[in-house]
């Protein structure tokens, strides 16, 4: 061995390997992006849901969903009084069994082609009188926000609703506000365009389970039976009122049965075939 000094020195490197990046590796960074990209997602959503309404989510609804035909127009019109629109039955597509008015089915005559091109039609007419009327003052203007059309089976239902600190009555009576009087004279106006018979359905917000006497029957029918008489006062034909009813508080428009919303009148022009 003592004849070998001379020989190459072995040397022995010893690498350091660092198992999943340590301290320093990108894994945790991209974890920490994809968080809060769903927080932004998270509170943008929260925010539109806040922002929009319930028309503007049906239309995003109805946009993205697959069964529905992709149309401008989502669910109802869009108009000033939110009804349906009167190209509603032109749209071919259909789904279930409604009828499209170039090519009704036998059964869906009635209710399709025949029956709701002439409610249609008469709705626009209602809208665009209205809105003129409306146009000549502020005051009309703004009770216009308490109008809204649709089209039924029963007939065009032109629908006065409370809004949030603006009622039509003085609250838990039948003694009309301002702004009833004022729809009522311009309605009779309006309703002086058809010879469609008439019926006058009053609607009311439930109360309190608690009251020893409810008073939501009575004050339906009574408030039914006040538009009744401003429509005749303001000029309309008593010949034309079929029927006036009080339906209480059994037909509620919103989930919360108790809202404002919920107190209402709906004027209806009845169908002709019916």
């Amino acid at each position: 061995m003592a004849g070998q000094s001379n020989a190459a020195p072995v040397i022995i490197k010893r690498k350091k390997v660092i198992q999943g990046g340590g301290h320093h590796g990108g894994a945790w960074k991209v974890a920490y992006a994809d968080f809060v990209t769903a927080m932004m997602a998270f509170f943008l959503l929260m925010w539109l849901l806040g922002a929009t309404t319930e028309k503007q989510r049906k239309g995003v609804a109805d946009y993205f969903s697959p069964t529905i035909p992709i149309n401008r127009i989502s669910g109802g019109g869009d108009g000033a009084f939110g009804g349906d629109s009167v190209f509603t039955d032109e749209t071919l597509a259909r789904n279930g069994t409604g009828a499209a008015m170039q090519r009704p089915t036998d059964s869906d005559r009635a209710a399709g082609a025949d029956g709701d091109v002439e409610m249609k039609a008469l709705q626009e007419q209602v809208e665009k009188a209205m809105t003129a009327l409306g146009g000549e003052s502020m005051t009309m203007e703004r009770a216009l926000r308490h109008v809204v059309t649709k089209v039924t089976d029963e007939g065009l239902v032109i629908e006065l609703f409370d809004l949030e600190n603006a009622p039509l009555f003085i609250p838990d009576t039948a003694q009309p506000e301002p702004v009833m009087q004022a729809i009522a004279t311009t309605l009779a106006d309006t309703l002086a365009l058809a010879t469609n018979q008439i019926a006058v359905n009053g609607h009311v917000r439930s109360y309190p389970i608690t009251l020893i006497k409810n008073p939501v029957w009575n004050l339906s029918h009574d408030r039914a039976s006040v538009v009744q008489g401003l429509l005749e006062q303001s000029g309309l034909n008593s010949a034309r009122i079929q029927r006036v009813s009080g339906f209480a508080d059994r037909k509620p428009v919103t989930a919360d049965t108790t809202a404002p919303r919920n107190n209402r009148i709906e004027i209806v022009l009845l169908r002709r075939d019916r």
